[in-house]
């Protein structure tokens, strides 16, 4: 059992690196396989397809990192802390791992909508996180009352892939963490004038 759980990761792993080098379209199952030091017909004792590799990898890459971001909330005492733990997690869990950053931030939107829809559906789970840090602020205090949660969570959301984005379509050339400290911020405090 335990084999067969380093295996199916090895081969996640192995399609993680060749998705980033080669775009989704163009990562072979050969490939993979090859990355992965596993026969072809390995891949197959493990996933149905292509699309069932992806999916997976979605899903146990997202479902860790999950644990992991409700772990590092959970030790927060204010809604600003939870939503600080929030971005940073994710920014870190892109900077450990600069090909899953290229899948994640770039391969995702190339693929077909069937499959878009299925990654969604997990990704439900990374959204509900979001909305505990915006109920949680609106319980304390910290945040208005009327926030709209579909709002604030677009606006988060929005704010920490798009900003992820940047910076894998720039190479990676500037220090990801570092912005990671102003955006909770500006997300609350928006843009007015300390002297209004």
């Amino acid at each position: 059992m335990k084999e067969k759980k380093a295996k199916y990761k090895q081969i996640i792993d192995a399609a993680i690196v060749v998705i980033a080098e080669n775009g989704y379209h163009s990562a072979q199952v050969s490939k993979i396989a090859k990355q992965a030091g596993v026969a072809d017909g390995t891949i197959y004792l493990y996933f149905k397809n292509k699309e069932d590799i992806l999916i997976s990898l979605f899903r146990e890459r997202l479902m860790n990192h999950i644990a992991e971001v409700k772990k590092s909330i959970d030790a927060k005492q204010t809604a600003a802390e939870k939503l600080f733990a929030l971005i940073e997690k994710h920014f870190q869990m892109l900077v450990h791992d600069r090909n899953l950053a290229v899948v994640l931030q770039l391969e995702l939107r190339q693929v077909n909508k069937e499959l878009r829809r299925r990654i969604n559906e997990i990704f439900k789970e990374y959204l509900k996180v979001i909305d505990e840090v915006i109920e949680f602020g609106k319980k304390t205090g910290e945040f208005r009352q009327d926030l709209d949660l579909r709002l604030a969570r677009q606006m988060i959301f929005g704010t920490m892939d798009e900003t992820a984005t940047t910076w894998v379509m720039k190479d990676q050339k500037y220090d990801l963490l570092a912005i990671a400290e102003k955006i909770p911020e500006l997300l609350i405090n928006g843009f007015k004038s300390n002297h209004s």
